[in-house]
């Protein structure tokens, strides 16, 4: 496990006319300490940064000098600090034996294959951590800095049960007397099981639940999401996907928990994968059973959020468009009959065809299904022959990294070029995606 941490921080911009840019940061400055305090990476650039007056110890070219800063109430910095490289990330021990890292193929960029257990990640995005190798001073520094949220990788409960799981690392640490310390401190938490079938599913996701619950309000969610297992599972532990019946058996049982916890505890405290309600055939729940969506990214609420958006979004539509145009939108299998379902909401609109693409996922395999894991190649395979108008839409959760690519480096441009249309990429939010048809 690497533990290498660098000292001090790099800004990557600056705003033209912030606080930051008015104290003379520029990009690429180095930034290692605030009011004489050490930083150590962004989390103590955070805590240390909200004080009224600030003197920043700013390296530029290997000359040193203070940066002064005069904080002004609610306003921000202006400045975005550079993410850590692959070797100050603090990377995971850990074997799972349904890691995705692990079911990647190879020839990939290296980004991809870093696995990281950074409780820093954890605080700053949102990253799931299992705790299993948190050093005892890591463990101190959340509780002195009051880092939290944090995202728990659980899985099970049951400490055998949970080292089996995390594939037998040799530091093996139990996970509740931790979790437990953390509330105590008054960390809040979200946790997270990967359903595995005839693993850590029937009487011991009843067991973890149970446990975790105990932890509740500190502990504040528990998301229940089934395995994603690709094609390139080469020597790897056998699993087996969740079924429609268990996806049905499953959300039975977590209703049930939901009803239970929402009288005990004030919250429903477990919640399903979007995946789980599709698997099954059934409805998404309505918004206010999602109790404000606090674990979104985990494909909790997504489509539940994105179809009352849409729903709000197209109140009012223009009666024609002008040029008219043929409007192409891709999107993964998982999700493509909602989609197809809301996109007809613009068929009144005179000028305006659009249409609905699944993408199969040949790359990963046809057991991965969402949107965000479709490379440029599937993209390019399988609407290479059709018609897609004037205009593709490719979604833009699939981009990565930040370099605006998909996971196999193919550039929506490039699909521009081979396929002969334009291509953008909206974000995820309905509004967005219906101002790129329209416009």
């Amino acid at each position: 496990m690497s533990r290498r941490i660098a000292e001090g921080v790099t800004v990557l911009t600056v705003k033209p006319r912030s606080l930051a840019a008015e104290a003379g940061l520029v990009s690429g400055d180095h930034l290692v300490a605030i009011n004489g305090s050490p930083l150590r990476d962004a989390i103590d650039f955070q805590v240390l940064s909200g004080e009224e007056e600030l003197t920043i110890h700013v390296l530029r070219n290997g000359h040193a000098f203070d940066a002064k800063v005069q904080r002004l109430w609610g306003k921000e910095l202006g400045l975005e600090l550079a993410p850590p490289t692959p070797g100050e990330i603090q990377t995971c021990a850990n074997k799972c034996v349904f890691c995705f890292i692990h079911q990647l193929p190879r020839g990939m960029r290296r980004s991809l294959y870093v696995k990281d257990d950074d409780f820093r990640l954890s605080f700053l995005h949102g990253n799931y951590i299992t705790l299993t190798d948190l050093s005892e001073e890591e463990m101190q520094r959340i509780v002195d800095q009051r880092l939290s949220p944090l995202y728990i990788s659980v899985h099970a409960t049951d400490p055998e049960l949970r080292h089996l799981l995390l594939g037998k690392p040799k530091v093996k640490g139990d996970l509740i007397p931790r979790m437990r310390r953390l509330s105590q401190a008054g960390i809040r938490m979200h946790a997270q099981i990967v359903l595995c079938p005839d693993l850590n599913d029937g009487g011991h996701l009843a067991r973890s639940v149970r446990e975790l619950a105990e932890l509740h309000p500190t502990v504040a969610t528990l998301a229940v999401v089934p395995v994603g297992l690709t094609r390139h599972r080469e020597r790897l532990p056998a699993l087996r996907p969740v079924t429609e019946g268990e996806a049905r058996g499953l959300l039975t049982v977590i209703h049930g928990w939901q009803r239970e916890y929402l009288r005990r505890l004030g919250s429903r405290f477990v919640f399903g994968a979007d995946e789980l309600y599709i698997l099954a055939g059934w409805d998404f729940p309505p918004v206010p059973a999602y109790e404000e969506f606090p674990v979104l990214e985990d494909g909790i609420g997504l489509a539940r959020k994105f179809l009352d958006g849409w729903r709000t979004a197209t109140r009012i539509l223009p009666g024609r468009v002008d040029p008219p145009r043929h409007v192409s939108v891709a999107t993964g299998e998982l999700f493509a009959p909602y989609l197809e379902r809301s996109l007809a909401a613009l068929g009144g609109i005179q000028g305006l065809r659009v249409s609905c693409c699944p993408i199969p996922n040949d790359f990963f395999g046809r057991g991965i299904t969402v949107a965000g894991l479709l490379t440029g190649q599937d993209l390019l395979t399988h609407l290479s022959r059709q018609p897609l108008g004037d205009l593709l839409l490719v979604p833009g959760v699939a981009l990565k990294d930040g370099a605006g690519v998909f996971l196999d480096d193919l550039a929506p441009q490039d699909l521009a070029s081979r396929l002969g249309v334009a291509v953008k990429a909206p974000g995820p939010e309905p509004s967005a995606l219906l101002r790129a048809i329209l416009r």
